[in-house]
């Protein structure tokens, strides 16, 4: 078992375990202890319910200040430590970014972005599919798929302590194929190439793909036209001056 709570800047103490991993940015204390004054919300810790071996954690943050247009959520560091992955610890600590970046009923605007026509048909469906299951591995594919869609449904009503941020991003190494297809399979795509986005930093090599980092974005509920997303990302070459101006 596993309890979530929020990231304490002692915890730099005791996650060499998961920062050991080859593909995790360390940064210097001071860094952690701005993020849980600034963000506090936005910064979680995955610990044994016994043991309080530090299982994953997620820093991040939301920013620039609404209503700047550019208004996101951004995700700077998530790692599990290896004896724990294969858990969907990844996909929680996603999607409680997720919720927290998302609409809040408070602070809607005039737009309805979720379509609930289709809602008596996803919750009729439900009880079909158990009715008429053939296969065991396609009954599996539609209970994550109907999860996929309830979770879906659940961040579209939006959370009281969500900001309404536009967007949901992140930073990842081009050759980080793993991570690149996780967090594609929660949703994001590239959004452009950073050149030379990891350099002078430790851990990489020399060619590109270890060089380059990919944004990847992902829409939130208020992003209705998805004008913050775009399909040829990986063509769009930027250098870091451009993402920070």
């Amino acid at each position: 078992m596993s309890i979530i709570r929020p990231f304490d800047p002692t915890d730099i103490l005791k996650f060499n375990n998961v920062n050991s991993d080859a593909w995790t940015a360390t940064y210097h204390n001071g860094y952690y202890a701005s993020y849980t004054a600034q963000w506090p919300d936005f910064c979680l810790t995955i610990e044994g319910s016994f043991d309080k071996t530090i299982k994953a954690y997620m820093i991040a943050k939301h920013e620039p200040p609404s209503p700047d247009p550019q208004h996101h959520g951004h995700l700077t560091a998530l790692s599990i430590s290896p004896e724990f992955r294969s858990l969907h610890l990844a996909k929680t600590l996603m999607n409680l970014l997720e919720i927290l970046s998302g609409s809040n009923p408070r602070l809607k605007q005039n737009d309805h972005n979720h379509d609930h026509s289709n809602c008596n048909g996803h919750h009729d469906h439900n009880h079909d599919h158990m009715k008429n299951e053939i296969e065991i591995n396609n009954n599996n594919k539609e209970k994550e798929e109907e999860e996929e869609e309830e979770e879906e449904e659940e961040r579209s009503k939006g959370n009281i302590d969500g900001v309404n941020a536009w967007f949901v991003d992140l930073f990842v190494r081009c050759n980080n194929t793993r991570a690149i297809e996780m967090y594609e399979k929660m949703g994001y795509s590239v959004y452009r190439r950073v050149v030379d986005y990891y350099h002078g930093m430790e851990g990489i090599g020399s060619t590109r793909d270890e060089l380059d980092g990919y944004d990847m974005r992902k829409s939130m509920p208020k992003d209705t036209t998805k004008r913050y997303v775009r399909s040829n990302g990986k063509d769009i070459l930027v250098s870091p001056d451009q993402v920070w101006a």
